[in-house]
């Protein structure tokens, strides 16, 4: 049992238009067995270049049922039928959208015959309804309107019957058949070569520029996730409506997904992408001399060409450890610019004070240390291995199984070195709190 269905609108999204149509078509996999149709008042007004496409007017639906009035009768007619629409999803989510703002729970199978063409019949240029409508001879009356569309649906939905039909319907109605749920513009051969691992996905648009970039443990179910649910906000959609292709980088573990992930939204800077792609700000402890010979440290941005003895995403975190040091080794508040103090004492030794800054210095630098996080890889018998050289992400790579020997420079054989980001430095700062085990100290 089938409900074949076409739907005209105000606009593309769900949640911010209208239905100025809809016609049903009942059929029961041998014939149409009923039929509706009717204009519907959206409730707001049709833009102009909507009425030139469909002809449907403000003046039209000005008497017409509003969507609340028929949506019970939608709903039933609906109700227990696999739905099918060309193009689907975009029927499906406005329906839906609707029927639920009216308080009726709708969740049915559904059928594209867009995608159902493809397989019926191979070949032909272009799938829209009307360029398969000329290459297989459907009449098409009043295209564009609701109920001609739905008619000329129904008859190119028997068609797909006739061409083997019932076996692709059976094979599109599977449970792990995932080609339902994807976006118009993506090929399923994109998400059949997705494996099961961890890795880095990219989606791309119509020509080929990377749009989005994602992390996952499990490449294809993270990706297929992005296609689910109801969101029918109007970003959303054209996010959906811009994926025409997904490549993918594996990864060893999902740790190193996520660092491979900021290091590619900083390189490519993807037009979906957000949380990553504001200027970054951190700062750091750095040390100098001042004009009286005293070694004084101090809190200050990060800025180019310069290196601090320590970097900190906050600056709480880095108050929080310059005040450490300085009650640790004795040092004077002021000369930290940790207090506003203009007066320093004059018994101070500046010498003496010194050596108690060196020491400091040492124990920031000792606290930041060099080494390396080892993780077994979710295939294969080589170690993930990713080196943090003085407090600085330096790169990751896989190491042979055999491997021993934990120098830098020996590490660095087999690693790729990436830039660093605040990302990564909180990203490995809280992998090492919680991970204390998976850590090689590295001389």
């Amino acid at each position: 049992m089938y409900a074949i269905v076409d739907i005209e609108t105000t606009g593309s999204h769900p949640d911010s238009n209208g239905i100025t149509e809809i016609a049903i078509v009942l059929h029961n996999g041998a014939e149409v067995e009923g039929r509706y149709e009717t204009l519907v008042n959206p409730g707001c007004k049709i833009p102009s270049f909507i009425t030139h496409l469909t002809g449907i007017s403000n003046e039209a639906v000005a008497s017409a049922p509003c969507f609340s009035e028929v949506a019970q009768h939608i709903h039933n007619l609906l109700s227990n039928r696999i739905f099918i629409a060309h193009n689907v999803n975009f029927d499906y989510t406005f329906i839906r959208y609707h029927l639920q703002v009216n308080g009726y729970h709708w969740l049915p199978k559904k059928l594209c015959t867009l995608k159902l063409s493809r397989k019926a019949f191979p070949g032909l240029a272009k799938y829209g309804l009307g360029h398969i409508c000329r290459a297989l001879e459907i009449p098409v009356v009043n295209r564009h309107r609701a109920g001609g569309d739905a008619d000329a649906t129904a008859i190119l939905f028997q068609k797909i019957l006739r061409e083997g039909g019932e076996k692709l319907i059976k094979d599109f109605l599977k449970k792990d058949n995932h080609e339902q749920i994807l976006p118009p513009n993506l090929p399923k051969e994109s998400i059949q070569k997705l494996p099961y691992i961890p890795g880095v996905y990219y989606f791309h648009n119509a020509g080929g520029k990377i749009i989005y970039v994602g992390k996952a443990k499990n490449l294809k179910k993270r990706v297929l996730s992005h296609f689910t649910g109801l969101n029918t906000g109007k970003k959303r959609q054209e996010f959906l409506r811009n994926i025409y292709e997904v490549t993918f980088t594996e990864c060893p573990t999902e740790f190193t997904a996520f660092i491979l992930e900021s290091i590619e939204i900083k390189k490519y800077w993807p037009e979906y992408n957000f949380s990553q792609k504001r200027a970054e700000q951190f700062y750091g402890i750095y040390l100098f001399e001042d004009s009286a010979g005293f070694l004084r440290l101090a809190i200050d941005k990060k800025r180019k060409h310069t290196e601090p003895i320590a970097s900190f995403a906050l600056l709480s975190d880095a108050h929080r450890t310059l005040w450490k040091a300085v009650k640790q080794f004795e040092l004077h508040p002021a000369l930290c610019f940790l207090q506003k103090q203009l007066y320093i004492q004059a018994d101070i030794a500046c010498a003496a004070y010194n050596i108690k800054v060196k020491q400091a210095v040492a124990f920031l630098q000792e606290n930041i240390g060099t080494f390396a996080i080892i993780e077994a890889p979710a295939t294969g018998n080589k170690k993930s291995c990713i080196l943090v050289e003085n407090g600085k992400f330096y790169g990751m790579g896989l190491l042979p199984p055999n491997n021993e020997l934990f120098d830098p420079a020996h590490l660095k054989n087999y690693l790729t070195a990436y830039p660093e980001n605040e990302m990564i430095r909180t990203l490995v700062k809280s992998y090492i709190q919680k991970n204390t085990g998976q850590l090689v100290k590295v001389n």
